[in-house]
């Protein structure tokens, strides 16, 4: 396995990255690794108590630091940001910066891990949860995910526009699985009133989430060019 030449960027192609020979099971560990950043930052959301500081003291307890936890660590420049480098705290120099290293992908796939684990633990149980409320709450949570993943990694590329757009789609999927869990047939059924306490706090959390990185890229979008520069 050949060393990783720290000076490519995350959105370079992979043959500006140096010499990176990994073979399947290289990349096997690597992922491995990558699932074990989203339980450990479950396991630190999990202990926390719900309130607006929640977020941010898993992120804290995770090594991020604000710009990384605020989306502003990814950009087209022509080496690694120090955000980025950061992530890479503890780890093989030899590693790469892949998307899976991204603050914002890490806990949106953890809260995502746990809303849909436990919808599904629930659904599978003889709780009497309607099929066609239980499917279609199961397809919402993975419509918003897929459309946020794909939106972080737009941000990773630098194409803030485009991340905007998908994180609106990923909005709206959240607010459908919201309005979901607050109709009736949620409010009259005991086991899902039981899951949608929880639910909903990590429903709020992702939003605030997308909302702050939302922010963050419209700024960037904001900052003169270097066309603009030259004027």
């Amino acid at each position: 396995m050949s060393n990783y030449n720290s000076d490519g960027t995350s959105d370079n192609d992979w043959e500006d990255r140096g010499e990176l020979i990994w073979n399947e099971f290289d990349w096997e560990r690597y992922l491995r690794d990558q699932d074990e950043a989203v339980l450990r930052y479950l396991a630190h959301y999990d202990k926390l108590p719900a309130g607006p500081e929640r977020l941010d003291e898993a992120a804290k307890q995770m090594g991020w630091s604000q710009e990384d936890w605020n989306g502003e660590g990814q950009n087209d420049s022509e080496e690694l940001t120090d955000a980025q480098m950061a992530l890479l705290d503890g780890s093989d120099e030899s590693e790469p910066y892949t998307l899976h290293k991204n603050p914002v992908f890490i806990a949106t796939r953890s809260l995502y891990l746990s809303l849909t684990r436990t919808w599904e633990q629930l659904a599978g149980s003889n709780a009497g949860i309607p099929a066609d409320f239980a499917l279609g709450h199961l397809a919402g949570l993975h419509r918003g995910e897929t459309q946020a993943i794909l939106a972080i990694q737009s941000l990773d590329f630098g194409d803030y526009a485009m991340a905007i757009s998908l994180l609106k789609r990923a909005l709206r999927e959240l607010n459908d699985s919201m309005a979901r869990l607050a109709s009736p047939t949620a409010e009259n059924h005991r086991a899902i009133a039981g899951y949608r306490g929880e639910a909903m706090a990590r429903l709020f959390d992702l939003r605030e989430i997308w909302l702050r990185v939302m922010s963050e890229c419209r700024e960037e979008l904001e900052l003169p060019s270097d066309d603009e520069d030259d004027d």
